[in-house]
């Protein structure tokens, strides 16, 4: 059984192949001569000999609560917010006010897309005795997703993993957290999982491609990939990239605002232009089958009237983007945007999104795609 979707999942319109427009050849693009996820010599030379785990031991611990030595340890406090200790890459704050942010996102975008790949049921029913089913969340954020999978599929075991432990009162018995950084290699996870989902990280990869290469190894036969990010764009309502830089500051606003983000992830080592590449990053791997593509084109506030599901969706965007203006000040702050320049940035973007002046959209990129059985 495929991944492909049935249509009732989709609100939105979306492809099943690569846009007409692509932005691959891009000046900004980035590329590396060598990958800065390698796997070792043995994994590289022998491709299909992961039916069996190869996990070490976990780079660190299952959290099920927090010392106050553990939070002085794993947070740090800049510009008013709390941010992971671990990495210099990924510098969006990581406290309450970000975490209930990304709550009120997932409930957004199951909404927009569903909670799952149509594959998932087929690919975590109890079929083989004696096998549990595993679910890997990467970069988990608040945690909403993974929570949900764990107590979806109770016989499952499920991980979380972060820059920082989840901070919930309600973990699932089935479920573990653990601080580790996606850069650092996923070695430890070869042959472990049945299912793979990861959802807006760009930001704090260094590289995507080889991100989706160790996941075809952390994958089972059979197991499912689930990828999902946005591009940092701004896009009219034609949905027609809109090109803006810098070197000045006017409107458009909300484009602007997230050319100065760009700017800032990529001088952070992040893959900001990871979601324009994912479709073809995966169709090209000799690991996966069954490759499905979907975008989804998000207004940013409640501009399109022609559905009351368009205005709830533009609301939610809105106000997520609202929140997400506030959470992005410490990064362009520490990336050398003076704060009057970004204070005029961000008053000009609320007045922008509250009025509905801006007709724009975010577009979200997602790709299933399932491990072959044979390579």
């Amino acid at each position: 059984m495929s991944c492909h979707p049935p249509t009732y999942l989709t609100p939105f319109p979306h492809n099943y192949s690569m846009p007409d427009t692509d932005y691959e050849d891009s000046d900004v693009c980035s590329t590396t001569s060598l990958p800065i996820f390698s796997p070792p010599p043995s994994v590289a030379t022998s491709r299909t000999s992961y039916d069996h785990s190869m996990r070490s031991p976990s780079p660190g611990p299952s959290v099920r609560s927090l010392t106050g030595s553990m939070l002085e340890r794993v947070f740090r406090h800049e510009y008013g917010r709390g941010f992971n200790n671990y990495s210099e890459v990924y510098q969006l704050p990581a406290d309450r006010e970000e975490l209930d942010r990304l709550d009120a996102q997932h409930i957004m975008f199951k909404e927009i897309m569903g909670m799952y790949a149509p594959c998932m049921d087929e690919i975590m029913a109890d079929d083989v005795p004696g096998e549990a089913k595993t679910i890997l969340d990467l970069g988990c954020g608040s945690g909403s997703w993974i929570m949900e999978a764990a107590r979806e599929y109770p016989n499952c075991s499920a991980v979380a993993v972060d820059l920082v432990p989840m901070q919930s009162q309600q973990l699932p018995p089935n479920l573990r957290s653990e601080v580790d950084d996606i850069n650092l290699g996923l070695e430890h996870f070869y042959g472990d999982f049945n299912v793979v989902h990861a959802r807006l990280i760009s930001s704090g990869i260094k590289d995507y491609e080889g991100l989706i290469h160790h996941i075809s190894f952390v994958l089972r036969p059979g197991g499912l990939m689930d990828i999902m990010e946005f591009d940092f764009h701004a896009y009219d309502e034609h949905r027609r990239r809109i090109e803006v830089g810098t070197s000045r500051i006017s409107a458009p606003w909300w484009p602007r605002w997230l050319a100065f983000l760009e700017l800032a992830i990529r001088n952070k080592g992040g893959d900001a232009d990871a979601a324009t590449h994912l479709h073809r990053w995966t169709a090209n791997h000799p690991a996966f089958e069954d490759v499905v593509y979907r975008d989804f084109w998000v207004p940013t506030s409640p501009w399109r009237r022609d559905s009351e599901f368009q205005v709830r969706m533009g609301v939610g965007m809105r106000d997520d983007i609202l929140a997400f203006i506030q959470s992005g000040r410490a990064l362009l702050l520490g990336s050398g945007v003076p704060e009057d320049i970004l204070n005029e940035l961000q008053r000009n973007v609320e007045t922008e999104l509250a009025t509905c002046q801006g007709r724009y959209y975010i577009r979200l990129q997602c790709v299933f795609a399932r491990k072959k059985h044979t390579q």
